[in-house]
């Protein structure tokens, strides 16, 4: 199976080279057999993560649908930062991370551990009162004292009825038959965003980093999920006619090896 387009990733002044790894084994990686979508020989410690840190205060819950969105958006401005140009203080790690599986872990802070992490390479998005800090990756043994300390359970917040999604914007719909914490789900829509950034052409990437990577994040409606997923059996189709990108997870955690987890369409 050949790569669907990657970007261009001579261009220094896309910030877009970090994501050509990602571009390039696309269709390849959605062809795999399920059980080869992990590569659990690899010590824990020795693990590249992008650590995601969910803001979860108290006394103000975030809803659930802003929170995805934030952490989606997150994810990918990380990646398009310009310390991630090449030539940046980003970009090798990103490089190194994104060249391999992109692993997410989510974890939750609140008070002055939420604060502290705000000192860290990274950046900070908000939607509707929820915010995400999406950091520089690293292995997971060298985590930062002010990340490792944070609990990754109890990230899940009630869900919520968003109503219909714009028509402005990219839609990351999320499988209606796989059930996902909030920290699962936001490393999962992550994983879209960059997928689809990966893939678009300079204007394209340049107009939706001036909406600063607006999306919506949606749970689908399991009709229009299978007509997706089977769209997706030729991933190169799906994008060019349809504008649909899919993100398979490994398996590592709650869900099964091989499941497809969001269906990304850029523009609805």
């Amino acid at each position: 199976m050949n790569p669907v387009n990657p970007v261009n990733s001579g261009d220094p002044h896309s910030g877009a080279s970090v994501l050509a790894p990602v571009a390039a084994r696309y269709a390849w990686w959605l062809g795999l057999p399920a059980e080869r979508t992990a590569d659990r020989d690899v010590p824990p410690e020795q693990v590249w993560a992008m650590p995601l840190v969910l803001r979860m205060e108290k006394s103000a819950p975030p809803s659930r649908t802003p929170l995805l969105e934030a952490a989606a958006r997150a994810a990918l401005a990380v990646c398009l930062h310009d310390d991630a140009r090449p030539g940046g203080p980003w970009h090798e790690p990103l490089m190194t991370w994104t060249s391999g599986h992109i692993r997410k872990v989510a974890r939750r802070a609140r008070g002055a551990h939420w604060r502290a992490v705000q000192e860290l390479p990274g950046v900070t998005m908000e939607v509707d009162g929820a915010r995400v800090r999406a950091l520089l990756p690293c292995r997971v043994g060298d985590l930062p004292r002010e990340v490792s300390r944070l609990q990754i359970s109890g990230s899940d917040v009630p869900d919520d009825e968003p109503g219909p999604a714009p028509d402005d914007r990219p839609v990351l719909l999320l499988n209606p038959h796989a059930a996902m914490s909030a920290g699962k789900a936001a490393a999962q829509v992550g994983h879209a965003t960059m997928m689809l950034a990966s893939l678009l052409g300079r204007s394209e990437l340049d107009a939706w980093a001036a909406e600063e990577y607006r999306c919506s994040v949606r749970v689908a409606e399991p009709d229009a999920w299978d007509r997706a997923t089977q769209a997706l059996t030729r991933p190169d189709a799906a994008w060019a006619e349809r504008g649909l990108v899919a993100v398979r997870d490994a398996g590592f955690t709650e869900v099964e090896p091989g499941t497809v987890t969001v269906v990304a369409k850029w523009r609805p």
